[in-house]
């Protein structure tokens, strides 16, 4: 193995194995902050041995008592400032003495420390943004870059967002619990966002070399199905659950043996997960039964399952999904809303119409580097036999893509725009 293989074996274990750590330190720390700097220790540490010393047979396992070390000292330093240190120090060496085997610990089903980590970063104290940010960079593991692209932000603004978040955290000694009755209320709304966030992200990487990263769709919906039983009266928390559902049914289909993305129109919906699509729709109707009207979970669920219930794309009801995503655009003002409603739009009623309202969009300034507005573009103008500006679009969201991927996949359509044999316009999904 080379020395870059090795670099991509650790980073890939980081990915899948970062959000276990954290939770695991936070539990044991209290302190959620210290949990991260330690476990990007830790990654320091396998970056410098591994290479030496090759990959370990349970690298993630090597990780986790790499940190746990690191905790032990750092708390052995600081013990003598406060009882409490003390007492927590204690019982680190009582859990290794009953639990060495870090393997096994790793192996166990992390129950819902990953959502406990959430509520204790989507604490009031810190702005809606902080929360959202800080827990895609701790359970997500995504760089600030990543983060940014994912809110349409600069860079800089994400960063500093971040910096004061941590620094709350530290500072104000939040405890680190999933709260009950009004507390929870509280945070349900955000917490709701960042698990959805982390589904996203799952769902379609920002970045990487893998379009999708099954883990994180899987946490995002076992905390949704956590958070129903937390506030089962809660509409939108059932909207959500509906909406993660509902697209998971497609992962099957969404990639070919090659990891390659396959989009929407293209799938094989005998791939589809029948069960979980039932198990969607029937979250999506208690989430209509609570609600005096839906919420934005709710109403992007509505729209997922229209395309669920289609048996062939040409049955897919695009007059609904158009009207859906402008009730969902009457809740929340956003480009990208806007931008998926012209997609609606441009197959009910033709490409022409949607064009003019994408090109509205050009202006948008948190759409300036959104790669998905001139791959959309790309498509409307393949359809209205304009290849060259078709190609020139795909090659420029090909550019501004962050996901290997997805610019292989933008790089094919600029290759095929120019093909007579080129075939029809394809939703995105």
């Amino acid at each position: 193995m080379t020395a870059a293989d090795i670099h991509r074996a650790i980073l890939a274990v980081w990915r899948i194995e970062q959000p276990r750590l954290i939770t695991g330190l936070s539990r044991m720390l209290r302190d959620v902050t210290l949990a991260e700097d330690l476990t990007q220790e830790a990654l320091v540490a396998a970056l410098e041995h591994w290479p030496v010393t090759g990959v370990p047979e349970k690298p993630g396992a090597w990780l986790m008592a790499s940190a746990k070390r690191r905790a032990l000292d750092d708390l052995r330093r600081r013990n003598m400032l406060a009882r409490k240190h003390a007492m927590l120090v204690r019982d680190l060496e009582q859990e290794q003495q009953a639990m060495p085997d870090f393997d096994a610990a790793l192996d166990d089903d992390i129950g819902d420390e990953l959502l406990r980590l959430i509520f204790t970063a989507c604490h009031p104290k810190l702005s809606r943004e902080a929360r959202a940010a800080l827990a895609l960079r701790m359970i997500c593991g995504l760089t600030t870059e990543e983060i940014a692209r994912a809110f349409l932000q600069p860079e800089a603004t994400v960063a500093q967002r971040i910096v004061r978040a941590k620094r709350t955290l530290s500072d104000s000694g939040l405890a680190y619990e999933t709260p009950r009755g009004k507390e929870l209320s509280e945070r349900l709304a955000s917490v709701l966002e960042v698990v959805y966030l982390i589904f996203n992200e799952g769902y379609t990487a920002a970045s990487g070399d893998e379009w999708l990263r099954p883990q994180l769709c899987n946490d995002a919906l076992r905390m949704g199905r956590v958070l129903t039983q937390l506030a089962p009266q809660e509409p939108e928390a059932h909207g959500l659950l509906a909406l993660m559902e509902l697209n998971a049914s497609r992962v099957a289909a969404r990639t070919d043996a090659a990891g390659d993305p396959i989009l929407l129109m293209d799938q094989n919906r005998a791939l589809w997960d029948r069960l979980q699509i039932r198990r969607g729709l029937s979250a999506l109707d208690r989430a209509h039964a609570l609600s005096g009207g839906p919420g934005f979970y709710a109403l992007q669920a509505a729209i997922v399952a229209c395309h669920a219930t289609a048996a062939t794309p040409d049955e897919t009801q695009w007059p609904r999904i158009a009207d859906l995503y402008g009730r969902l655009a009457s809740l929340v003002r956003s480009p990208v809303i806007e931008l998926n409603r012209a997609v609606a739009i441009g197959m009910a009623e033709g490409p022409a119409v949607a064009l003019a309202i994408v090109d509205g969009l050009a202006g948008e300034r948190a759409l300036k580097n959104y790669h998905l507005l001139e791959s959309v573009r790309g498509d409307l103008l393949c359809k209205l036999g304009r290849p060259a500006e078709a190609r020139a679009a795909f090659e420029t969201a090909a550019a501004l893509a962050g996901n290997k991927r997805e610019q292989e996949l933008l790089r094919r359509r600029a290759a095929e725009a120019n093909a007579p044999d080129r075939g029809p316009l394809r939703a995105r999904n």
